[in-house]
């Protein structure tokens, strides 16, 4: 049998959390290893949709999108790859007065938050955006999000870690987790081991099995939400563009890239499966967001719609993270159970996690996210 791996922060899961958490350990002093089943960035994090908004979210995750935001503004200089962040704004829309009072309410209550949003309607929306559909009544702007790409994120960021010291083993499928006295243990399929005081388990839609090995619950329910592209268009649409609803199959969303094509998901999701590490793309779901792209951006309906595809998500029942430290195990952490909404929130999470890690504390609020609030659900 191999000796095993020593250091500091032992990381399971290769997507963004994992990755931006290695990279900014790096930068304490910390030595990590991260151990990921595929590739980098293969899974959630590499075919979700590309959102950096902060608009939308749960108000009490704020603090930890500005946190992000902060970061997103200083790629590539920090991590020294560009990621095709684009600072082009995120436009939220409503087509029924009741959905343009949710904007109002949330844009109000934003403010105590440090994020300043802009309403718009009538004539003076038409003019600014005048791809939107005749059912759209009014729209709120966050000028400074936007969007990036994110099949460069978490593996730009595993590469930065790599650079500054980190050691990233991929094709290495986790197979147990243990504690080993003063250490945990990651025991490989390959036969190898690895050990480290501290643990984060960072692995997406397969981390409430993984908590589940440490009694801990953490309920999830794990889909595959569903994404296409057309051909490529003048680049006209600057803004990242969704809907303000709470109607599923209208919840659409998009997004132009620079070399023309439009991005679009949302109005459900589809199945997945953790077991055969498969999501199914199903072709009635994407006729679905055909229409509601031709209802929102009616010049968009003309254009050939050239890859669909999807991945896997896990899903909390609050739709809110699990991230902190374990209430049950001195030594391990959590940052999973992103809800489809965590690729903005990625540098920021992982920033606070290694503060977390080092310190014991963090400055940024992450109470809300802890795992003890599934305590009374059994494992």
């Amino acid at each position: 049998m191999s000796v095993p791996q020593q250091a500091d922060v032992l990381i399971v899961g290769g997507g963004l959390m994992g990755a931006s958490t290695a990279f900014f350990l790096r930068r304490r002093g910390l030595s990590v290893i991260l151990l990921e089943r595929g590739l980098v960035g293969q899974q959630a994090s590499g075919v979700n949709f590309g959102n950096v908004r902060r608009q939308a979210r749960f108000l009490p995750q704020l603090p930890l999108a500005n946190r992000a935001f902060d970061i997103w503004c200083k790629l590539p200089q920090l991590i020294g790859e560009d990621i095709e962040f684009l600072q082009s704004g995120h436009l939220r829309v409503a087509y029924r007065p009741e959905q343009a009072e949710v904007l109002e309410d949330y844009a109000r209550e934003a403010r105590h938050y440090g994020l300043d949003l802009e309403l718009i309607a009538g004539e003076a929306m038409r003019k600014r955006y005048p791809f939107l559909g005749p059912e759209v009544l009014a729209a709120s702007l966050s000028p400074r999000d936007g969007h990036a790409n994110p099949r460069l994120a978490a593996p730009a960021f595993a590469r930065a870690a790599v650079r500054a010291g980190a050691t990233i083993v991929e094709q290495c499928e986790v197979l147990e987790l243990e504690k080993d006295g003063v250490d945990f243990r990651a025991s490989c399929a390959d036969g190898r081991s690895f050990r480290a005081p501290t643990l984060l388990i960072a692995s997406g839609a397969w981390a409430g099995r993984m908590a589940a090995a440490f009694d801990e619950a953490a309920p999830m329910t794990v889909r595959g939400p569903q994404m296409a592209v057309t051909e490529p268009m003048p680049y006209a649409i600057a803004p990242a563009v969704g809907v303000a609803t709470k109607l599923l199959e209208e919840s659409l969303y998009f997004r132009q890239v620079k070399r023309g094509n439009i991005v679009f998901g949302g109005c459900g999701r589809g199945p997945a499966d953790i077991d055969t590490r498969r999501a199914y793309v199903q072709p009635e779901h994407t006729l679905t967001q055909f229409r509601q792209l031709a209802r929102l951006a009616p010049a968009l309906s003309r254009l050939n719609i050239i890859r669909v595809w999807s991945g896997i998500e896990g899903y909390m029942s609050d739709d809110l993270p699990v991230m902190g430290p374990s209430t049950r195990v001195p030594g391990l952490y959590y940052a999973f159970g992103f809800s489809g909404h965590g690729f903005q929130l990625g540098p920021g999470v992982g920033d606070v996690m290694a503060e977390l890690i080092d310190t014991g504390s963090t400055s940024t609020p992450i109470a809300p996210f802890s795992i003890q609030r599934f305590a009374a659900v059994p494992a």
